[in-house]
């Protein structure tokens, strides 16, 4: 009987555990790899402690956060081209859906490069792609504090003598998307940055009904958005600028 039970074991079972084992093979082999490389246009090295951070993320909706499908850190950097390449999952890739490149270089936590167009992909290509990334303003290099990725809170809004509460909020993503929340409505727009210059596109919202105080401080908000042309950041405020230097809007961080 042990002897029949050893034969079970050795003969019928061993198959089922080699299976198995073969089975995370199985998941490896299903992983795709998008390749590609990182340059800039500006005639300046990387120091040594440069890290790269280049994510392949999914931009479909244009009022909610990118859905990160795949990153890869490269630290040290090194010199451009930087090459890169990012691991993921092909099974959660969409055809109805937008795919874009981001990337930024910092070195020791402070942004030194970005991307501020939207790169889009296709994830299932097997087309090396190029990543043209810019250099942020002078203020945001040589702080720690940069207006990409970041919460902020309205301070002025040109035109509008009293803020409503709650204040206004905005944040810009690293693939030139803006969003956040008016006196009344959320909404959404795109923005491009090229060093300290700033325009941000049309803004759309949805359509809540408010306070009259709260309605007229939004549209003085949107209407400022489409004046901006420049931007600085100093002491930790965000102040918009039109096209003849005056300044539109200012927002200080929203902690």
């Amino acid at each position: 009987m042990l002897d029949k039970l050893a034969e079970l074991v050795i003969f019928g079972l061993m198959p089922l555990v080699v299976g198995m084992l073969v089975v995370p093979g199985n998941a490896v082999a299903s992983e795709r790899i998008l390749n590609g490389e990182i340059m800039y246009r500006e005639r300046i090295a990387l120091p040594p402690n440069a890290k790269v951070t280049v994510q392949l993320a999914d931009v479909s909706l244009a009022d909610a956060p990118a859905a990160i499908i795949g990153e890869q850190e490269i630290s040290p950097a090194g010199q451009v081209p930087i090459k890169f390449q990012i691991k993921f999952d092909p099974s959660v890739i969409r055809s109805n859906m937008t795919y874009a490149l981001q990337a930024r270089i910092s070195v020791d936590n402070q942004l030194w490069f970005i991307t501020d167009t939207r790169h889009q992909v296709d994830p299932l290509s097997d087309a090396s792609q190029t990543v043209l990334v810019r250099k942020v303003s002078g203020e945001a290099s040589a702080g720690s504090e940069t207006i990409v990725g970041q919460d902020w809170k309205v301070d002025f809004i040109a035109g509008v003598d009293v803020l409503p509460e709650p204040r206004a909020t905005l944040r810009i993503a690293e693939d030139g998307r803006v969003g956040g929340k008016g006196p009344c409505n959320s909404y959404f727009a795109s923005a491009e940055i090229d060093g300290a210059t700033l325009t941000i596109g049309q803004a759309g919202s949805t359509q809540m009904a408010c306070a009259p105080d709260h309605m007229k401080a939004e549209q003085a908000l949107f209407e400022a958005f489409a004046k901006v042309a420049s931007y600085k950041l100093a002491d930790g405020t965000l102040t918009m600028s039109d096209k003849d230097g005056h300044d539109v809007l200012r927002f200080v961080p929203a902690s």
